[in-house]
């Protein structure tokens, strides 16, 4: 297997941008990468479709296909309703095209269309430095309507090739499927196991999402792993080949994520609140694994709360409409911006950052530009950047975000004086 213990997420999602043509990855079956990658399956009596990317990309999807296969586009199948899986459909497909997706499609499509802005300005912030102008989403096209829905399974053949759409609800969304083509024993799992397979699952992505069940997961996990497949392909990057390589990963992943399950719950019955847990829960040696997309510290907040919710029994504050910082100006008022300032650069100094964004944020809040507040918090940020090994994707970008933004207030304060 590739190794992919530094996996540049970045790339990954923009291997479309320099691709001029669909490449073979197995008999008959090519790859059209992207934000999400597009598989083409070539049969004697047309075609089938695995994802149709991007709304910007489908334009481009349909030429790499058309130069590799003038088969009609008989079936189009969503792994799941991401926009980076769904957008591109109407330059895809054809109006004979049966569209097939898993029956939960229409809600998950439903909260996306909701939330629509909320979710596309949240993404802006983490992927503009990678995808730049594209993260200014156009309007959307309308959905896609599939003419087949299913709930569990679902089975068909074409052109002496065989299919099977198998549900998968423990993935990014409850609607994810995975295609399961028996007799070359070839696996198409979209992002059920993420972006980067071999990685810990994001099972809350601070884009925002719903919560993802981490026992779901793994019986997803188990209905793939149990297909025992010889090429498992992803929703990015190349293939993973060889049924021993497949299912080492696949028990790694597993055993990793069912071990903060159960650490996490073990901690709740024991009265340990969350951030105790986020911070003391750490992989043992034998179950680590890459956290490029997941990493551990979210993966229990998102167990402790899909369990228990948003009220932590920390503070009889959490019941009521006003933050903690409705009283920041108070504390800056009573202690002053430069005694918390100066306290703020003993954290940083004595190595917690994360201490010193909470006293900086209290004076930023209230004083607005304060340039020695907007100095410790680079200070903060920068160490929380190389304390991160730069591994994460998001938690990168919004660092490097947050820092940017600092440093360019910082200037402004320097204009004014």
């Amino acid at each position: 297997m590739a190794k992919r213990d530094a996996p540049d997420l970045g790339g990954l999602v923009t291997a479309g941008a320099g691709a001029t043509s669909a490449s073979e990855i197995a008999d008959g079956i090519f790859v059209s990468p992207g934000v999400s990658n597009a598989y083409r399956i070539t049969t004697a009596e047309g075609d089938v479709q695995v994802n149709a990317g991007m709304a910007f990309e489908g334009p481009s999807i349909r030429e790499r296909f058309a130069a590799v296969s003038d088969g009609a586009l008989r079936v189009l199948v969503f792994t799941q309703s991401h926009p980076d899986h769904v957008g591109g459909t109407a330059a895809v497909a054809d109006p004979k095209t049966e569209i097939i997706a898993q029956s939960s499609y229409p809600e998950v499509r439903g909260y996306w269309n909701r939330l629509m802005e909320f979710y596309a300005r949240r993404s802006r912030v983490l992927w503009r430095s990678v995808l730049g102008d594209r993260t200014e989403m156009p309007a959307s096209p309308p959905d896609p309507v599939p003419t087949l829905l299913f709930r569990d399974g679902h089975a068909f053949d074409l052109g002496g090739r065989n299919f099977e759409l198998l549900s998968t609800p423990g993935g990014e969304t409850t609607d994810s499927l995975v295609v399961w083509m028996p007799d070359e024993r070839i696996v198409f799992t979209g992002n059920l196991f993420g972006p980067i397979f071999g990685h810990l699952p994001n099972l809350y992505t601070i884009r925002g999402d719903k919560i993802r069940s981490a026992l779901r997961f793994v019986d997803s996990l188990e209905r793939v792993r149990a297909l025992e497949p010889d090429l498992l392909v992803t929703g990015h990057g190349d293939p993973v080949v060889g049924r021993g390589e497949i299912q080492k990963a696949l028990r790694r992943i597993r055993d990793a994520t069912r071990w903060i399950h159960d650490q996490t719950v073990e901690g709740m019955n024991a009265g340990k609140d969350v951030h105790t847990l986020m911070r003391d829960l750490v992989l043992p040696g034998k179950l680590a694994i890459g956290q490029g997309h997941g990493k551990t510290s979210w993966c229990v907040r998102a167990i402790w709360e899909e369990y228990a919710g948003w009220f932590h029994y920390r503070s009889t504050t959490e019941l009521y409409p006003e933050p903690a910082s409705s009283v920041w100006a108070d504390v800056v008022a009573l202690a002053g911006a430069d005694a918390l300032v100066a306290r703020a650069k003993e954290h940083v100094d004595g190595d917690r950052p994360v201490e010193a964004l909470h006293l900086t944020d209290m004076v930023l809040g209230d004083a607005g530009g304060h340039a020695g507040a907007l100095e410790v918090r680079c200070a903060a940020l920068e160490a929380l950047l190389e304390r991160s090994g730069r591994e994460n994707f998001s938690e990168v970008q919004w660092l490097e975000g947050r820092l940017a933004e600092a440093r360019e207030a910082l200037g402004r304060e320097g204009d004014d004086t």
